[in-house]
């Protein structure tokens, strides 16, 4: 039997009017979400080889518990669950062959909507109701607001990090500000591969994380701080990482000029402009020049570069000092 009272400072209380209601039928003990991981394990692993009947527990049972011999649940206080929840909760029973009972407490002078909810559990009781119960909830609850607190919609269809940058978009024209009018980002392509590799970074939370900020960074100093954040955090970068930082300075760089790709090729780089994007050559041989980069013109509509380093260095760290200065100065 499982008997759940969502409070944990009065949930010993319970355990103890439980006791004294069946003092010789049965034997009751206590389970809960601040209890340390090997003593839930030892509770539950009690309670699973029945070595006691009556298991008084908050609601961390709701998820994820199999125990084909619990045919009973009584929920204290149902009026404060909510319909998905309770429905959860109703799941831990009946897991076998044998019939299951649930009971829903709730005291009288409950609300308008608790006892709406009450009563949507109640007449759904068949196999598979799950869905009936879900559509009912939704149209309780309502499907939410895209800027308030009630979240809903399909951010997984497009992505957590387009959902929030067209979220941001939207909420600033409504605030009436301007937009800052932005090229398309470039394509971007450099010898080899350009990625957090998990000799240098194993954790996979970390990785999303820091995947995450470079692909929503607008500035390139945002790259240069999240550099230095990588390095201090977990040493040296291997050449992988450096080429991804890179890939990214760049790609920013070529938006904010009106870049259309950029590629980087062993000692050489190719830059091809926008069609509709008009650079001032001076300043732009006057950026080169100061990067100790060689510019030869291989098409003027639309304008293609080839650069070439001179000397010795990384020519993908040159160009995008190169590409700084020029964006510096507004050509």
């Amino acid at each position: 039997v499982f008997v759940v009272h969502n409070r944990i400072q009065s949930l010993g209380a319970v355990a103890e009017r439980v006791r004294r209601l069946v003092p010789d039928q049965a034997e009751v003990d206590v389970a809960h979400g601040q209890m340390g991981a090997r003593q839930l394990d030892r509770v539950m692993s009690r309670f699973l080889d029945r070595e006691f009947h009556v298991l008084v527990t908050t609601a961390i049972i709701e998820n994820g518990l199999d125990v084909p011999t619990a045919n009973t649940l009584i929920v204290d206080r149902a009026d404060m669950f909510g319909l998905s929840q309770l429905y959860q909760l109703r799941g831990r029973v009946g897991r076998s062959h044998h019939r299951a009972f649930c009971y829903l407490v709730a005291p009288e002078g409950i609300t308008l909507e608790a006892e709406k909810r009450l009563r949507i559990l109640e007449h759904h009781t068949e196999l598979g109701s799950g869905y009936a119960i879900a559509v009912k909830d939704l149209e309780m609850r309502g499907a939410g607001n895209i800027l308030g607190a009630d979240q809903s919609g399909h951010v997984h269809a497009v992505g957590i990090d387009t959902y929030t940058r067209l979220l941001e978009k939207t909420v600033a024209r409504l605030k009436g500000q301007e937009e800052r009018e932005r090229h398309p980002a470039p394509d971007v392509a450099m010898d080899g591969p350009a990625y957090l590799p998990d000799e240098y970074l194993a954790d996979s939370a970390q990785k999303l994380h820091l995947y995450r900020r470079l692909s929503r960074a607008e500035e390139v100093r945002e790259v240069v701080a999240l550099r230095d954040e990588i390095e201090d955090r977990f040493g040296r970068p291997p050449p992988e990482v450096h080429r991804l930082l890179d890939a990214t300075r760049l790609r920013l760089l070529g938006q904010a000029l009106g870049l259309d790709r950029i590629n980087v090729h062993r000692d050489r780089a190719r830059l091809t402009f926008r069609g509709d994007v008009v650079p001032r050559l001076t300043a732009l041989q006057s950026a080169m020049h100061d990067s100790q980069i060689e510019v030869e013109v291989k098409r003027t509509e639309p304008l293609s570069l080839v650069l070439h380093r001179l000397g010795t260095g990384d020519l993908a760290g040159a160009v995008a000092g190169a590409l700084t200065l020029l964006a510096g100065d507004g050509a």
